[in-house]
């Protein structure tokens, strides 16, 4: 009984050991910067001029500047219009593909070399995509070039509201629809063949066994498909950041939530910047546990 437990105590000193380096990584990189943050927020600590100002203790004064100035509310709305905007196109696009991608029925030629052409602009960096786009929509760019001589005339993309959006929206469809495929591929494959089968033979059209038999099971895939662009969308920053350079235009419509925290850490307003890292977190969050409990559902 002894030798018995002492090699289970070895074993599990040696978990306790691999451990280690993702217990350093997480401490040093997440957890102590996180405390920062939330440290930082409750201190006034800024540059004006060559002065620096603080840091001096304020309470919950930059969280009461934050919330009662109307930009924060204008630049969450700009960040979730733009996120809906292109996550709903995605997501249904990605349905579509992943259920022709896993249908044996199709046999769909060459399916290996397609799922690799719609994953490769997820590979590609967001600030080359936003340049790509700058220059092609710009005022003298190629598209507007295309627009003059067929007759329809200059179209200033980027002097327009939604124009800006829906090109911001489009960057990150094309950016993330092969990840989002690949996710929801993987979630229809894991579901049992005879279910799809023995409902071929009850008589189900591919429409019925699509809604009532792949969608509910693929609930779980979904909800992380959902919560993690959520986040992802909520941290928008560098494809309008490039493509606005940096100013949000027109007329702050394009302005994210990351966009503004950064205008305050660029400033070395380190107050302002951690009360509005902390109120994302919570609206992160709170955002997250409302997606979770609206798709929770219990399949029957």
């Amino acid at each position: 009984m002894k030798q018995k437990k002492s090699k289970v105590v070895s074993y599990n000193k040696w978990g306790y050991i691999f451990l280690i380096p993702f217990t350093v990584t997480y401490i040093i990189f997440s957890l102590i910067p996180l405390i920062t943050t939330v440290y930082n927020s409750f201190f006034e600590n800024y540059r004006s001029g060559l002065t620096q100002i603080g840091p001096n203790f304020v309470g919950l004064a930059n969280f009461q500047a934050l919330l009662s100035n109307g930009d924060l509310v204008k630049y969450f709305g700009n960040t979730m219009i733009m996120w809906v905007l292109g996550f709903v196109p995605q997501i249904l696009l990605s349905l579509l593909l992943g259920a022709w991608f896993s249908d044996p029925q199709l046999r769909l030629k060459a399916a290996g070399f397609f799922k690799s052409v719609i994953y490769l602009p997820n590979l590609i960096m967001a600030s080359a995509f936003a340049m790509l786009f700058f220059t092609l929509f710009s005022d003298t760019g190629p598209i507007n070039s295309i627009l003059i001589k067929i007759g329809i005339g200059q179209v200033r993309f980027m002097t327009n509201v939604w124009t800006v959006r829906g090109l911001v929206a489009f960057m990150n469809l094309l950016m993330w629809f092969g990840n989002t495929t690949i996710l929801l591929m993987a979630g229809m494959l894991g579901i049992d063949t005879s279910l799809f089968e023995a409902a071929q033979v009850d008589g189900a059209t591919s429409t019925d066994v699509f809604f009532k038999i792949t969608l509910p099971l693929l609930r779980p895939i979904l909800v992380y498909v959902m919560i993690t662009s959520l986040i992802g969308g909520l941290q928008m920053f560098d494809v309008p950041q490039i493509l606005t350079n940096g100013s949000g235009d027109p007329m702050r419509s394009s302005m994210t939530l990351i966009m503004f925290l950064n205008k305050h850490l660029f400033s070395k307003n380190y107050g302002m910047g951690g009360a509005l890292s902390v109120l994302m977190f919570f609206i992160t969050g709170i955002l997250s546990l409302i997606v979770f409990k609206m798709t929770n559902t219990k399949v029957e």
